[in-house]
């Protein structure tokens, strides 16, 4: 009896801390609903001013995401291959002069829509939204788990 009261008692932390570090998937749609609820709010954009922002802004991260993910296969070549490593140097240099270009395109668009103060305010919280979120990723794999706003 008592050593299935153990066994029993044992089973039971073992599930209990498994399901406590389970690990939390990440979903897109809430990152990119939190990412623009935090600019909207940081920038003090009215509804108005949101609605024919996002969309603008939507279309330059898809575009954005393009260039990164090009520039994700380049993880891969081979380090001790001398023409792989410059072919990838310049293939990423490139995507990085493409990414600048585009914002850069995407900044003055910006502009037409929102006042300029507000277009700054926007790409600072941008900023400061992924700085946030590179930390609490670190945080939450080295166990320190932040609730979720």
């Amino acid at each position: 009896m008592r050593k299935t009261s153990i066994l029993t008692l044992i089973l039971f932390l073992c599930t209990t801390f498994a399901c406590a570090q389970e690990r939390q998937k990440f979903d897109p749609k809430r990152f990119e609903a939190d990412l623009e609820q935090f600019i909207a709010t940081e920038a003090g954009l009215t509804a108005q001013q949101a609605a024919a922002f996002f969309p603008v802004y939507k279309e330059m991260r898809d575009k954005q995401r393009v260039l990164f993910g090009r520039m994700g296969q380049y993880r891969h070549v081979d380090p001790c291959d001398d023409d792989a490593c410059a072919k990838a140097i310049r293939e990423l240099d490139d995507c990085e002069m493409q990414i600048k270009q585009l914002q850069h395109q995407y900044h003055l668009r910006f502009m037409e829509i929102l006042p300029a103060t507000k277009v700054l305010k926007a790409i600072r919280a941008e900023e400061r939204f992924h700085r946030q979120a590179f930390k609490d990723a670190a945080e939450h794999r080295r166990g320190n788990q932040k609730p979720r706003k």
